[in-house]
């Protein structure tokens, strides 16, 4: 059961005030009359507030704040925790210490299972969908491990695992249960309950910092946290004495301590938005983010408060809602506000359950280093629409603002990055269109409630993974390091050096590699991913164009090389991820260096194919070649080579060739080009011999032209012009 009333805490909300993750108004509201308390069913998704003689549920996934409750009738007594089967249809009520009763939900039924020793206390239950058990008691003495037989409508032991046990954690998205042991409850043992089969963790110890020799603190339950990020198992610590939150990554051969952070609270709670990690400094009511697959021990941003926004206005709102309201925002870190991991917090005094969010464009905002915040950014699934949009406009500013190259270069290796990849696993879809949930995507519910035992509750799943966590002294996660690399474009004797930073993370490498990890490690279930459909937040070359450099050409008039320079590393980094550009990214390239008059650089970028052949760019070629006769005879040149024939001869005609393109036309076999177009043009140029040959070509090699009416047409103009010629 969630923890007791308390007394109001002062409130740090305010229409001016800035937070980085929030809580959105209204919450679910959950307070029922005659509740006996509030529990949480991971394993269904259920918040429950049992009654004398009722237990009333509210499903949370997905979340919603007008959701109907249902309700159950139970037999009278005392309930220290409450949890549905995984197919419903059985509903277990914990009696005592040493008594779980069980209804059967269609005929009313009950049965009981009882302890055999009075000195062996049940700590707690679970319901598994294990291959080799269906329902889980953690008693003083162990686990044991039962299987329903609904046609005896009873439990039948299928195993027993002995060991002294203190107290446990379970989450139903990890099917991971610790047992704590020892004085000092730091001794801990674990066991996966998965469709595979039952997975027994090495036994570990947690480090516990002293005061001094002779001190021993204990462990408590509430310190320690299974959370899942990036799909992988997370165990969270807190040692108060050295102020530190140590990390633990789980195998199946081993569990290692992957680093620690910092803490500036004595009461921790912890949160997983959209695989951020929230760690939520109670005693000073702010919370620091993490996103620890940048393998960082910084925070993604300062630390600010946790609010309660889109709450009604006083003028409004009827009284009784804006008296809830500020009662919450009191309220806020009270002592009876119970975090459910991976992103709920249950109000219990007002009977208020919340979701948190996260702000990312208070976040973009908060950091200066643009290519870290894209990273950041890119990784995000549960708003990448909104995501999407503030990278392009990251993208955009940076441009504009003339940062550093290097900055800038890094930013765009960024963003090309994340698209390839997104290819590669098929996360991305043009249109935004909803994809499946990717192995980087956080479940949406993951945390089993604390009970009156405390029972906490966080969530892992087990799910193919491609992404680091806290840096480990595994291989697969020594790869990820900020690099600074020398990029080479050459074209004959231009040799362009452009340094840049590249993306701190290549996740293609980060997977291939960590299939291979010397220890196998636990991940998080499959069928636990997130429920919400999610869009990825890469941007297509093609967008990046639109919405970022064609806006900021005109502003750059005056600083064209700067321009060119990114648009080379644009071009650069789209050939290492082999991704094809649109033809507009490379038209823009011959109108910079064309700006600048680069005519002899323009024409070796085309000619080593740095620039991409396409309709687009020799049309522009020949468009600057108004210029430079030469860039002009690149673009024909262009348009041959794409057997542009038709456009080819056009222009041909255009230039006054005509016999060159009639030779051209009838060489090529093109029959696309109407006669019309060599006469009117040969009429147009007032040369009556121009003329007398053209129609002279037409009647040699098209049969029957002369009958036609084309053909009396200009024989008639010829006549006109020159009566002496004859056709």
């Amino acid at each position: 059961m969630f923890g007791s009333t308390s007394s109001s805490q002062p409130g740090f909300g305010g229409s001016g005030a800035l937070s980085h993750a929030y809580l959105q108004y209204p919450p679910l509201k959950c307070r029922y009359d005659g509740s006996r308390g509030l529990f949480y069913d991971d394993g269904n998704k259920l918040l429950i507030s049992p009654t004398t003689d009722q237990v009333v549920s509210w499903k949370i996934s997905p979340f919603s704040s007008d959701v109907a409750p249902t309700t159950d009738t139970i037999s009278e007594g005392p309930i220290l925790s409450v949890r549905y089967s995984l197919d419903s249809k059985l509903i277990a009520v914990q009696r005592s210490n040493h008594e779980v009763q069980f209804w059967v939900r269609e005929t009313g039924e009950t049965f009981s299972q009882k302890s055999k020793s009075e000195s062996d206390s049940i700590l707690g239950f679970f319901w598994t969908d294990c291959a080799v058990c269906d329902i889980v008691f953690v008693k003083t003495s162990g686990l044991d491990l039962y299987t329903y037989m609904p046609e005896l409508k009873s439990l039948d032991l299928v195993e027993t695992k002995k060991m002294n046990v203190s107290w446990y954690i379970y989450t139903h998205e990890s099917r991971l249960v610790l047992l704590a042991s020892g004085m000092q409850c730091k001794s801990f043992t674990g066991y996966q309950l998965s469709a595979a089969g039952v997975i027994r963790l090495p036994r570990f110890e947690m480090a516990m910092a002293k005061l001094d020799a002779n001190s021993k603190p204990v462990l408590a339950a509430e310190d320690v946290h299974i959370v899942t990020v990036y799909g992988r198992i997370y165990c969270l610590q807190v040692d108060r004495v050295a102020m530190l939150l140590h990390s633990y990554r789980f195998y199946r051969d081993a569990v290692i301590q992957q680093g620690s952070l910092p803490i500036y609270s004595s009461k921790i709670a912890v949160s997983v938005v959209d695989n951020v990690l929230l760690i939520h400094q109670v005693d000073a009511k702010v919370i620091l983010l993490y996103d620890i697959f940048a393998d960082s021990r910084t925070p993604v941003s300062a630390p600010l408060p946790l609010l309660i926004r889109g709450s009604p206005s006083r003028t409004n709102a009827q009284s009784s809602e804006t008296t809830l309201t500020n009662n919450a925002t009191a309220n806020l870190y009270g002592d009876d506000w119970i975090f459910l991991v991976p992103d709920l917090v249950c109000d219990v005094s007002n009977g208020f359950l919340w979701k948190i969010h996260l702000d990312l464009e208070a976040i973009s905002a908060s950091n200066s280093e643009v290519p870290a915040v894209l990273e950041f950014l890119q990784r995000r699934k549960l708003e990448a629409k909104k995501a999407k949009h503030l990278c392009l406009e990251l993208a955009r500013s940076v441009i504009i603002e003339r940062r550093p190259l290097p900055m800038v270069f890094w930013a765009i290796d960024v963003l090309l990055k994340s698209f390839a990849y997104s290819l590669k696993t098929g996360s991305y879809l043009k249109g935004g269109k909803p994809e499946k949930p990717t192995v980087s995507g956080a479940p949406e519910n993951s945390e089993s409630g604390k009970s009156v035992k405390n029972e906490s509750a966080s969530g892992v799943e087990s799910r193919t993974v491609h992404n680091s966590g806290f840096s480990t002294s595994d291989s697969e996660d020594n790869n990820n390091n900020n690099n600074t690399n020398v990029r080479n474009v050459k074209a004959k004797n231009i040799n362009i050096n452009i340094t840049t930073n590249s993306s701190s993370e290549n996740i293609e490498e980060a997977s291939r590699i960590g299939d291979h990890s010397v220890n196998q490690p636990l991940n998080a279930n499959v069928s636990e991913q997130q429920e919400s459909q999610v869009t990825s937040a890469a941007i297509p070359p093609d967008e990046l164009y639109s919405f970022v450099f064609a806006s900021v050409e005109e502003e750059m008039i005056a600083d064209a090389s700067y321009l060119f320079a990114i648009v080379v590393e644009l071009i650069r980094s789209a050939s290492l991820e082999k991704i094809k550009l649109h033809p507009n990214i490379y038209v823009l390239a011959v109108r910079l260096l064309a700006r600048n008059e680069r005519y002899a650089e323009l024409g070796l970028f085309i000619m080593n194919k740095i620039i991409e052949p396409s309709k687009e760019v020799a049309l522009q070629l020949l468009e600057t070649g108004h210029q430079n006769i030469q860039t002009r005879k690149l673009g024909l040149d262009m348009m041959r080579q794409l057997m542009l024939h038709h456009d080819y001869i056009v222009l041909l005609v255009q230039d006054g060739c005509y016999l060159e393109a009639l030779r051209f036309a009838r060489k090529n076999k093109v029959n696309t080009v109407r006669p019309s177009l060599f006469l009117e043009a040969a009429y147009a140029s007032n040369d009556p011999q121009h003329l007398a040959a053209v129609l002279r070509f037409f009647r040699d090699f098209i049969p029957g032209f002369a009958t036609t009416s084309e053909h009396s047409t200009f024989v008639r103009a010829l006549a006109d012009m020159t009566p002496s010629v004859a056709a």
